[in-house]
């Protein structure tokens, strides 16, 4: 059954749906300038949050603290889509309005997955969240493509294009680091 955008009699105030405060982050989407830098700076935050509990329940499970956070990753991504699906709808500002940070925010981890918890330093974070931030406003090949799937699904996938790239670099960076005997770098 498709989704049906609320008429205003319904919702007299879209900001206040609860896929809308979802999907804003708690209006941190409403930020006025770049929205979603604000989502990606908190897509940070999410990292250092799902890779600490990642290792600690590692400790206590059989389990690879990466196999662990990237189980997190994946549900808040996809439970993303029918939040994003919804609050686009409500909103009923476009395909992919700018208040919509979720997709940032939970997008910017997966990217990172690939750096133990233990080495994202704050220069790590910091690269991270810029090569995330220039890839989902230029949105090389595949983003753009992704960008068009219906709904919520196409919200969130150019972002998981973004952070595919974003992870791609980080590799090569970290390849070219110990390739060239700067591993022991206090920048790293």
């Amino acid at each position: 059954m498709p989704l049906r955008t609320p008429s205003p009699a319904a919702n007299p105030s879209p900001w206040l749906d609860p896929f809308v405060v979802l999907a804003t982050c708690v209006w941190l989407g409403r930020m006025p300038g770049a929205p979603g830098t604000f989502g990606a700076s908190l897509g940070v935050g999410l990292s250092l949050a799902t890779g600490g509990l990642a290792e600690r329940l590692a400790e206590r499970l059989p389990i690879a603290a990466v196999a662990i956070e990237l189980v997190l990753l994946l549900l808040i991504n996809l439970v993303g889509i029918p939040i994003c699906t919804r609050a686009a709808a409500a909103l009923g500002l476009g395909v992919d309005p700018g208040a919509i940070v979720y997709d940032e925010a939970a997008s910017l981890p997966l990217g990172l997955i690939m750096i133990p918890f233990a080495q994202r330093s704050g220069w790590m974070l910091v690269v991270a969240f810029c090569l995330h931030r220039v890839f989902d406003i230029y949105k090389p090949f595949p983003c753009r493509q992704l960008e068009h799937l219906p709904a919520g699904l196409g919200i969130m996938a150019d972002d998981w294009g973004a952070a595919a790239w974003m992870a791609v670099c980080l590799a090569i960076g970290l390849a070219s680091v110990h390739w060239f005997g700067l591993s022991g770098s206090p920048w790293l």
